[in-house]
């Protein structure tokens, strides 16, 4: 099992308009191509910030999913074009558990 970690920074204001969005659009639609692990906001150090976590078995299984999420109609046409106005960076990282994690 492999984890990733997306960071999204958020334009100053648009948070809550952000997380609403995801919610009621973007992850009725995501949840069909990876397993949500969480999602946070943050509210001490870097603001305007959501963290959210994806489990998959594997970084092929990882590819393969983004590949056809990245062709679902519903998410490039209902979901991208108001979510990306909202962005202001984004980050990615792959997690890898160590043996002793109690999440693996």
């Amino acid at each position: 099992m492999i984890y990733e970690m997306r960071t999204y920074t958020i334009k100053i204001g648009k948070l809550n308009q952000y997380i609403a969005h995801f919610e009621k659009v973007g992850l009725p639609i995501i949840q069909k191509y990876g397993t949500l692990v969480g999602y946070w906001s943050t509210d001490i150090g870097e603001l305007n910030q959501v963290i959210h976590i994806w489990a998959y078995d594997d970084l092929n299984t990882r590819a393969q999913k983004r590949q056809e999420l990245y062709k679902d109609p519903d998410w490039l046409r209902d979901f991208i074009p108001e979510a990306m106005d909202m962005l202001e960076k984004q980050e990615n990282k792959i997690l890898s558990p160590a043996a002793f994690s109690p999440i693996q």
